[in-house]
């Protein structure tokens, strides 16, 4: 019948130190400090790098998209972008699709 009542235990003395709120959170305090330093900070430097690259996008770079097209950016819009992947062969994308920008000469090495 222990499961449906309980067992009183008898309460420690009053002599006995209680354990200061700190050290309770102190744990807690530290996995997020780790978290922080290794999760979210590199992380949001890493945002903060992508943006700045797609904004500063130009006619004639070489991108790859996140979709592993190489192409020549040929047009750009405010949200989108043309880029050119072979000869006459023109894909429309999202600017935030370029997952990387590629040396000059790039596309010429891969033909």
């Amino acid at each position: 019948m222990d499961f449906f009542i309980s067992p009183a235990w008898a309460q420690a003395a009053d002599g006995a130190a209680q354990p200061s709120p700190l050290a309770g959170f102190l744990p807690l305090i530290i996995i997020f400090v780790i978290f922080y330093f290794l999760l979210i900070r590199p992380q949001s430097k890493r945002a903060k790098e992508h943006r700045q690259m797609v904004e500063a996008l130009a006619k004639g770079d070489e991108v790859v998209t996140n979709g592993g097209l190489l192409g020549r950016i040929t047009d750009l819009d405010e949200n989108f972008i043309t880029i050119e992947v072979a000869d006459g062969v023109r894909v429309k994308v999202q600017r935030q699709a370029v997952a990387a920008l590629m040396p000059k000469g790039t596309m010429k090495g891969s033909s």
